[in-house]
């Protein structure tokens, strides 16, 4: 298919389990249990140089390092994200977009009691 709308999928039941954030990298940040991700694809696959979807996590504190560059839409949730290098910090709500280059080292609070975005990412 050529033209697929892009669904706003609210709700955590509308998307797949996809294990866990230490299964993806993720570094837990003050806390032990880990943090289940969950997720549905929109273009390609996860390791494909362009791919699209939706990502979903749990509340939670967690480090993601990232290995591609990545535009966002936050479309369900709360969420802080801070660059590591800058210390700056942005909290993010329904509708927010957001841009992070390859390589940029997050610190991720989730402070609803979990988050959905739809990316769409670059290798």
């Amino acid at each position: 298919m050529a033209l697929t709308a892009i669904e706003k999928i609210t709700e955590l039941t509308s998307l797949d389990a996809w294990g866990y954030i230490t299964n993806i990298s993720g570094k837990l940040v003050d806390q032990t249990e880990d943090i289940e991700i969950f997720g549905k694809m929109t273009f390609g696959a996860p390791n494909d140089p362009i791919s699209a979807g939706y990502f979903a996590t749990k509340k939670g504190k967690y480090q993601l390092v990232y290995s591609f560059s990545e535009q966002a839409i936050l479309l369900a949730g709360e969420i802080t994200i801070t660059d590591e290098v800058t210390g700056h910090c942005t909290t993010y709500k329904p509708g927010d977009f957001w841009v992070v280059e390859k390589g940029t080292s997050t610190i991720w609070q989730i402070k609803s009691e979990y988050f959905i975005k739809h990316y769409f990412a670059v290798v």
